[in-house]
C-alpha cells in the first residue's frame, strides 16, 4: 500500500510539474490589468517583479525609446528593440516593439527571433522584406510606406532598403522577450572588413533581385548565404 501511495504522489507531482513547464513555454496571460516592471530585482519566467499598484501612473505606459534612430552597424542599419526591461508598462503583456532605420543600399542582415512572430510596418521608404521557411522556400515582398509584412516565429529573415531615402520600419512582436539570433559570420564585429560586409550585402541583394524579377528558384542562393 505504501508503494502505491508513493507512486500516486509521484504521478501527481509529475503532472503538476509538467503543467507548470508547459505554461511557462509561452508568455502567460495576465491575471490583473497590468504588472509594471520594477527594478532592481530578479527576473521571473513571466516577466519582472511588479510595482505596487498604488505606485503606478500613466508615465509607466509611455516610452520615448523609439523616438530617434540609434547608431548604425556596418550593414547600414540601426536596430532598437524595446522590451519590458526598458519599457516597464509592457511587462506580462506578451508584447515588445522595435524600430529599424536602414540607410540607402543598407540591409538588416539575416536573423531570427526564436520566441516571437514579427509584424513589420513600413513608416517611410521602400523595403524588400523576406523570410525563409522550414522547407527552404523564400517569401519576399516589396513594401512601401503603410505596408505591413508578417514574419512567422523563429524563421530567418532580412530587410533591404530598395529606395532612394532612409527607410524606417516599426516592428511589433507577440512576445515579451522575442530574442535576436544571427548565424555565425553574419554579424559584423569590430574586426569585420568592409569587403566581407559588402560581400554579404551583394549576396542578399542578388537573392532579392531574383525573387522580385519572378525567378522563383532562389533557394540555392539563399542557402549559400546561410551556410557559407
Amino acid at each position: 500500500m505504501k508503494m502505491k501511495s508513493h507512486s500516486s504522489n509521484f504521478f501527481t507531482f509529475f503532472l503538476v510539474a509538467f503543467t507548470i513547464i508547459h505554461v511557462c513555454l509561452a508568455d502567460c496571460d495576465n491575471l490583473q490589468d497590468s504588472c509594471i516592471a520594477d527594478s532592481p530585482g530578479n527576473q521571473f519566467i513571466n516577466g519582472l517583479p511588479c510595482k505596487n499598484p498604488t505606485n503606478t501612473s500613466a508615465h509607466n505606459f509611455k516610452s520615448t525609446e523609439l523616438s530617434k534612430s540609434g547608431s548604425r552597424d556596418k550593414f547600414g542599419a540601426s536596430i532598437n528593440i524595446v522590451t519590458a526591461s526598458n519599457f516597464p508598462g509592457l511587462n506580462t503583456l506578451g508584447l515588445s516593439i522595435g524600430r529599424i532605420d536602414i540607410q540607402v543600399d543598407g540591409i538588416v542582415n539575416l536573423h531570427n527571433h526564436p520566441r516571437a512572430t514579427e509584424m513589420i510596418f513600413v513608416k517611410e521608404g521602400v523595403v524588400a522584406a523576406a523570410f525563409l521557411d522550414t522547407q527552404n522556400k523564400l517569401f519576399q515582398k516589396l513594401l512601401k510606406a503603410g505596408d505591413v509584412f508578417v514574419v512567422p516565429k523563429g524563421l530567418f529573415h532580412f530587410l533591404l532598403n530598395r529606395g532612394v531615402e532612409v527607410a524606417t520600419v516599426v516592428s511589433v512582436f507577440n512576445g515579451q522577450n522575442p530574442g535576436f539570433e544571427t548565424l555565425m559570420g553574419t554579424t559584423p564585429s569590430d574586426d569585420t572588413t568592409l569587403e566581407s560586409v559588402e560581400k554579404v550585402k551583394r549576396k542578399l541583394i542578388a537573392v532579392s533581385d531574383l525573387e522580385l524579377h519572378g525567378v522563383n528558384d532562389s533557394t540555392l542562393a539563399m542557402l549559400e548565404i546561410i551556410y557559407s
